[in-house]
């Protein structure tokens, strides 16, 4: 039984503002600590299932936020960036069951810390529908065959979860008070929780199917301003439909995770040059 952990910061139980989630944020090396907590606890719940092997990817920001020397030594870690698959790098065939830790809601809606990948999106959307980091790392998972068991952040990713997979098992932490407030069960209450989680996923993995793939998607994406969006029309393929959105029909998850990822990057370009420009206005 092989497991996989993607492990992301603003779902984690006690996190609630972005200064924890930055590095270099006052907040930052507790967040750490807070992360690395639960997905001890997700590593220690996969064994207790019957997982034969685990491996982690450090999924949030700079993709270097686990504080190694602390980590249940039976697990494999992924780290760093850039990733060629994100988010869900390192996931192969090879895996029974995928656990998504510390995961948060979609972009455009309500939620702690609220974002899909990037914080500057404003939306992004699949077929006209808001979709989460959780969504389309579900789709990278189907394109191994792989299924997701356990998802675990606050109450309202988990109840978009519940929704759209109720045989995923969801862990809510913490319960959203605003986009940068909230209220957080204890961290070691949280953990296990998370450990009992990810027990029950693991064990129930072969009962499990991954979610149904189409023959392609249509991805927008809403940018912060118009200069990126005159920036992320360049890329091949891509229409703007509105002043800020772009328009993309793909026929991969590969490709969504590419283009989102470029997106991020012109959404921070175009951010800096607004900026730069009103500073010499």
């Amino acid at each position: 039984m092989h497991v996989y952990i993607s492990v992301d910061m603003e779902g984690i139980a006690g996190i609630a503002t972005l200064d924890q989630t930055i590095r270099g944020g006052g907040g930052y090396q507790r967040a750490q600590a807070l992360m690395t907590a639960e997905t001890n606890a997700a590593i220690a719940g996969a064994f207790d299932g019957g997982a034969s092997s685990v491996v982690v990817n450090d999924s949030h920001g700079t993709m270097d936020n686990l504080l190694h020397a602390d980590l249940d030594p039976r697990a494999r870690l992924i780290f760093g960036s850039p990733k060629l698959q994100c988010m869900a790098e390192g996931l192969t065939a090879e895996h029974d069951v995928a656990l998504f830790i510390g995961y948060h809601a979609p972009a455009g809606g309500p939620g702690v810390l609220a974002h899909t990948y990037s914080s500057l999106f404003a939306d992004v959307r699949l077929d006209g529908k808001s979709v989460s980091e959780t969504d389309i790392n579900t789709l990278y998972a189907g394109t191994q065959g792989v299924p997701v068991g356990l998802v675990t952040g606050d109450d309202i990713i988990c109840a978009l979860v519940d929704a759209d997979s109720p045989t995923t098992e969801t862990v809510e932490v913490k319960k959203a008070h605003g986009w940068s407030a909230t209220n957080s069960l204890p961290p070691s209450l949280a953990c296990e929780a998370i450990r009992a989680g990810a027990e029950r996923a693991v064990r129930k993995a072969d009962t499990l199917k991954p979610v149904e793939l189409r023959a392609e998607w249509n991805l927008e994406i809403v940018h912060p301003t118009t200069t990126a969006a005159e920036l992320a029309e360049a890329v091949p393929g891509s229409h703007r439909v509105a002043d800020r959105t772009i328009s993309h029909t793909l026929g991969s998850v590969d490709d969504i995770l590419g283009l989102i990822t470029v997106n991020a990057k012109l959404a921070s370009i175009g951010l800096k040059t607004m900026t730069a420009v009103a500073a010499r206005a």
